[in-house]
C-alpha cells in the first residue's frame, strides 16, 4: 500500500490535514488527506540538515520512517528531521525588499569592512 503523494513545497492539504478515517483510505479516494510533512536530512555527522522533500503521514513516527525509505534509501543520510507544513512559518517573497532592505545599508555587519591585524591568520 503506498500512501505517499507527491505535492510540490508548501502544499498543505484541503480540510486542515485531518488524519485518514481508515487505513483503506488512501488520499483522493473521498477521504481527508494525511498531513504533509517536510522532510530534511543530514548527509554527515556534524553538517546541518538540508530540504529533502515531502511527503504525507498520518502522524511523526511514520512520516520518519517513510522520510528514510524514500530519502535514505541509498544510505544518503545519518539524520532525519520531519517537520508538519502547517508548522512552518516563512516571509513571504512579495515582502523581500522591504523585510531584508535594513541589512543593505549596513555595511559594518560584512566581514570585509574590519581590517584584521596581522598576526591573525585565519577567521
Amino acid at each position: 500500500m503506498n500512501y505517499l503523494k507527491k505535492n510540490c513545497y508548501g502544499d498543505i492539504p484541503e480540510g486542515g490535514g485531518e488524519l485518514m478515517s481508515s487505513p483503506e483510505a488512501t488520499p483522493g479516494d473521498g477521504g481527508p488527506d494525511w498531513p504533509l510533512w517536510e522532510v530534511f536530512t543530514r548527509s554527515k555527522q556534524g553538517l546541518d540538515h538540508k530540504h529533502a522533500g515531502s511527503l504525507h503521514a498520518s502522524d511523526a513516527a511514520m512520516a520518519i520512517e517513510n522520510a528514510r525509505d524514500v530519502y535514505t534509501r541509498r544510505q544518503e543520510g545519518v539524520s532525519i528531521w520531519v517537520v508538519e507544513s502547517k508548522h512552518i512559518h516563512a516571509s513571504s517573497p512579495d515582502d523581500a525588499d522591504s523585510f531584508f532592505d535594513p541589512a543593505a545599508d549596513k555595511i559594518y555587519r560584512y566581514p570585509g569592512f574590519y581590517n584584521l591585524p596581522e598576526e591573525l591568520k585565519q577567521m
